[in-house]
């Protein structure tokens, strides 16, 4: 095999999430893949021709699978090896060695890091528990809806009847409680809406959030650190305008009304978001410097009429998740008092791209 057709060989293990090398009867590195190099934060130009220890340092138990796979032509799986890389960083993997038949190469080795495994794990049973939830409180919400007109209509037709003004003050009350339930009933069915997908620039749609924010918070401050070289992405427009200021609201009700907040944009490269690989992401950031979100509350801060604030209806973040979803995309919270920080991913096709 010509060196023209090694390459095309192996070009289709770029396409892989997960980290490939390939290695030749001395351990000699003769191809890494985008996955590889994002992994151990390498570029292949640093690697090819060099050594594998190079790459994952000394393993005695990967060193002893190496050799047996060589020898034997065995192929190996090993679970939480740990690979120590350059400036004391180190990485739980599980890699499995197999032989390949190539002059260029004759081991495969597919590195997956244990912590991105479990993540994804969690991110699976988190999305299947909160759609369970958002499940029962829709169908609650249908079972409530109903009942409320007829005490609202009840309420109106008894203080017709009614004569005396402080009696009338008390169907008032029924009727008003009656119209807030309506509107809560309204706002856990409307993340069920059908989007109405389009091409949207990201930045336009914060700048419509901003403004909001600063008409109804006027001391909070908003600052932008935008990538400006960003493409459009294909999205509802109302749906990602109510996802972000949901969020930017709940910050700026946790600082009470003070502080400041950061809509940052950047690009993500080789992410996987609900399954699916994408060459190319939008990372958002909403960053704010309140308080904080309690430790325990973290894991909850999504599930429906869950909330931190004592008034709180802990509707917004989960409308805001459900929007974030329906997108393809994935939404995170990191939080430590005085910086919180709600990462939302969404994938960026390259036919957006070739666009701008």
């Amino acid at each position: 095999m010509n060196t023209t057709e090694a390459f095309q060989a192996f070009s289709g293990l770029d396409l892989l999430s997960s980290a490939v090398v390939l290695v030749d009867a001395k351990l000699i590195i003769r191809h890494v893949n985008p996955a590889a190099e994002n992994l151990f934060a390498t570029s292949s130009r640093q690697l090819l021709g060099h050594p594998l220890q190079r790459l994952v340092g000394d393993s005695s138990e990967l060193s002893t699978a190496l050799d047996n796979a060589l020898k034997n032509n065995w192929s190996y799986t090993g679970h939480n090896i740990l690979i120590k890389l350059a400036q004391d960083v180190e990485l739980h993997v599980d890699c499995t060695v197999t032989p390949v038949e190539t002059s260029n190469a004759r081991l495969l080795l597919e590195v997956r890091p244990i912590d991105q495994q479990l993540k994804a794990t969690r991110e699976e049973q988190l999305a299947q528990q909160q759609q369970a939830n958002r499940e029962l409180v829709r169908n609650l919400a249908h079972e409530i809806k109903n009942p409320l007109g007829g005490i609202r209509g009840s309420a109106q037709l008894l203080e017709r009847e009614l004569d005396s003004e402080p009696l009338k003050e008390y169907t008032q009350v029924i009727i008003e409680e009656a119209d807030r339930l309506q509107t809560l009933m309204q706002r856990l069915l409307s993340s069920h809406r059908v989007m109405q997908p389009a091409l949207v620039n990201i930045h336009d749609i914060l700048e419509r959030v901003r403004r909001l924010i600063h008409a109804e918070y006027h001391d909070v401050r908003v600052r932008r650190d935008y990538d400006t070289s960003l493409p459009d992405i294909t999205g509802d427009r109302e749906q990602l305008i109510q996802a972000i200021l949901n969020i930017s609201r709940n910050a700026a009700q946790a600082m009470q009304g003070k502080g400041e907040i950061i809509f940052r944009t950047r690009a993500a490269r080789r992410v996987t978001l609900a399954k699916k690989h994408h060459q190319l992401a939008l990372e958002l950031q909403v960053i704010d410097n309140g308080p904080g979100i309690a430790a325990d509350m973290c894991d909850k801060i999504f599930y429906p009429l869950v909330s931190g604030r004592e008034n709180g209806t802990g509707l917004g973040l989960t409308i805001a998740q459900s929007f974030v979803q329906q997108h393809g995309g994935t939404i995170e919270v990191d939080s430590r008092p005085g910086r919180t920080c709600f990462s939302l991913m969404l994938p960026l096709s390259r036919k957006n791209k070739e666009k701008t």
